[in-house]
């Protein structure tokens, strides 16, 4: 046996590791390969030899893997002719076993084994496309500093464009995951009853879809399903997390249903009332339902984000409820959740001037929240899912909203 300094001087930077077979990934080959092509024709626009992603979204939407950081960098750097994700020794084999494509693992022998693999595979280029919402000004000054200073060029918009638009493929995940959100929703409102802890009732959601997904996806990585299941002051936010608070009769709730299939999100949102609420909660529903309807109509390709936007607003004003509107009115579906990822360029708000077309998978989720000690107290909120076809849009939500479905006696 070698003795301990030869060991420590033979220890490797960076290797490779085919352990075990490709596992089954959540698209076709063709559907990957398409991807990249896209991002190679972003690559050729901007002349780009290399792209060097580090989101856990670009790299899970071009390569099929979903990194758990834990605090170390992992990246997917593509030419026009490779794609490699690079990962952690602490992972094995299990990136390359996930990726569509190939796979180098860094070691933790010595400090910035990562941007040694890193510049590997970068091959000298003096022009670099990086994600400039996502690269760190510490691993700005590391990429500078092992790839001989590149200029950098952020290709996260134009990423974030080609993600606007699904696929067939894609669509078609969206909507298991709609399904599944239901099969959620139907599990919270079971399990809703006076003394039920906020907790119990979402470990009953979350169980449901987690078990779904098993069964129906039972190749993909089971990770990140999770319910926020709200009650009277703590439904105020949208993602507030879950408490151990006991519900009691007249409660309003918020119910919130997040599948994850293969970091693919989906969402269903509903406001419940333990109980029959009063008026003026019963007035506010009523209107933020009526919000919601107004909303579902106007999507439809053609129309901008703002425009849309400014529809709602103006219902809103016309209540008398604008003030109390929370948020934007809706978003972008794909590679994305509470970790990671969002495509900015597609919300309904007053600054988005994003055309809907067909292929952009949108919600519509009005909010209107008011304050303890006003009539009407609580946050307010449904939430469906809209594909936008050629001449409209289909609402892939089931769920039943608003007071004629959602009081439990």
């Amino acid at each position: 046996m070698a003795d301990l300094a030869t060991q420590l001087n033979t220890r490797v930077d960076t290797f490779t590791c085919h352990n075990g077979d490709k596992a089954p990934l959540p698209f076709s080959a063709a559907e990957y390969a398409a991807r990249l092509a896209r991002l190679r024709a972003i690559m050729a626009e901007m002349d780009l030899p290399v792209v060097v992603l580090t989101s856990m979204h670009n790299i899970a939407y071009y390569s099929g893997f979903l990194y758990c950081s834990f605090g170390r960098p992992y990246a997917c750097v593509v030419t026009a002719e490779a794609c490699t994700t690079v990962s952690a020794n602490i992972d094995a084999g299990q990136p390359w076993r996930r990726s569509h494509c190939e796979n180098v693992i860094y070691t933790d022998w010595q400090r910035d084994n990562y941007w040694r693999a890193v510049r590997d595979l970068a091959g000298g280029a003096r022009r670099v496309g990086i994600e400039g919402d996502h690269l760190t000004l510490a691993q700005s000054a590391k990429l500078a500093e092992f790839l001989g200073a590149p200029e950098v060029v952020d290709v996260a918009p134009a990423t974030m464009q080609a993600r606007m638009i699904k696929s067939a493929e894609e669509i078609a995940l969206i909507r298991e995951g709609a399904r599944i959100a239901d099969l959620g929703g139907a599990a919270i409102r079971a399990a809703i009853q006076e003394g039920a802890r906020e907790i119990d009732v979402a470990m009953a959601g979350r169980d449901a879809m987690e078990a779904e997904i098993a069964r129906a996806h039972p190749h993909s990585e089971l990770r990140d399903t999770w319910v926020w299941f709200q009650s009277g002051l703590n439904t105020d936010g949208a993602h507030n997390p879950v408490t151990t608070r006991a519900l009691e009769m007249g409660d309003i709730l918020s119910l919130n249903c997040f599948p994850m299939i293969s970091a693919y999100y989906t969402a269903l949102e509903r406001t419940l009332f333990l109980g029959e609420p009063d008026a003026a909660s019963l007035k506010i529903w009523q209107a933020n339902v009526a919000t919601h309807e107004l909303g579902l109509s106007l999507i439809k390709p053609g129309i901008s984000c703002a425009q849309i936007c400014d529809e709602l607003n103006r219902f809103l004003a016309e209540e008398g409820l604008l003030q109390y509107r929370s948020f934007g009115y809706g978003h972008s579906f794909g590679v994305l959740s509470h970790y990671y990822g969002r495509e900015a360029g597609l919300e309904f708000r007053e600054d988005i001037d994003t055309v809907l077309a067909p292929g952009m998978v949108v919600s519509m989720e009005p909010m209107l929240w008011l304050p303890e000690g006003m009539p009407g107290a609580g946050g307010y909120r449904e939430h469906d899912i809209l594909v936008v076809g050629e001449d409209g849009a289909e609402n892939i939500t089931r769920f039943p909203y608003g007071p004629g479905s959602n009081i439990i006696a």
